[in-house]
């Protein structure tokens, strides 16, 4: 799912109510992303995965041996996910009682253009992962925000689903999009905004929610880890 706050996309299907269909989301591949995060989690990690949708992440990670929880304000994205055990939920609101050896929070939610929505997500991921633990973040960084162009993009194909994404605006603060999902004859549209974050930013509402930067874990710095603000290395 792409981060920032979105709009009731159209077409068939349940529709949540942040404007993502289902059925595209049950459609799409991972991409990646499940062998990314496996990379750096200790073999049969505890793993919460935050706004885990149909399961694309949680599901893999599961079959690799680790004890998945994902949690969705979403029941029929919930329905969709296996290998992994689940907890409907808004990712703000979440209070468990419980803490993991790691906790995820993919689909760009950290770029959403509403500072105290950020706040809260990064508190649930500090609330929720171990003193020791990890919390494995995905973002759009401020250099993919220079390669966008107002208009429309070329389409391009993930596993059979047709994307295709057009930049509505664009300044300092971010950009606002529209994402159109093909499949055949079937179409579903999808609007987000989603706010440029520099580095300095970033590390700065981290430390505000008991975290600390811990490196990048791909080439593109779109994937990185974090740490209690506690944990020393070689605890």
């Amino acid at each position: 799912m792409m981060g920032g706050r979105r709009r009731p996309g159209t077409g068939p299907g349940p529709i949540t109510e942040d404007g993502c269909a289902v059925e595209v989301y049950r459609l799409l591949p991972a991409n990646g992303e499940p062998e990314l995060v496996d990379a750096v989690l200790p073999a049969r990690s505890r793993v919460l995965d935050l706004g885990c949708g149909t399961g694309r992440i949680a599901g893999p990670l599961g079959r690799r041996g680790h004890l998945v929880v994902g949690v969705d304000s979403s029941a029929e994205m919930l329905a969709q996910v296996h290998g992994a055990a689940t907890v409907l939920a808004r990712i703000e609101d979440l209070r468990l009682g419980q803490t993991f050896d790691a906790v995820l929070l993919a689909s760009h939610l950290v770029n959403t253009p509403d500072p105290a929505r950020r706040a809260a997500l990064l508190a649930a991921c500090r609330r929720h992962v171990s003193g020791s633990g990890l919390v494995v973040i995905q973002w759009h960084p401020p250099e993919w925000f220079d390669t966008q162009r107002v208009g429309e993009g070329d389409e391009g194909m993930l596993g059979d689903v047709a994307v295709r994404l057009a930049v509505l605006g664009l300044d300092d603060g971010g950009v606002s999009a529209v994402i159109t999902y093909r499949v055949g004859e079937r179409r579903w549209t999808q609007r987000f905004t989603a706010a440029r974050i520099t580095e300095d930013e970033l590390r700065a509402e981290l430390a505000a929610a008991g975290l600390v930067f811990d490196g990048w874990i791909d080439e593109s710095r779109r994937w990185f880890c974090a740490r209690p603000a506690r944990w020393r290395r070689g605890m």
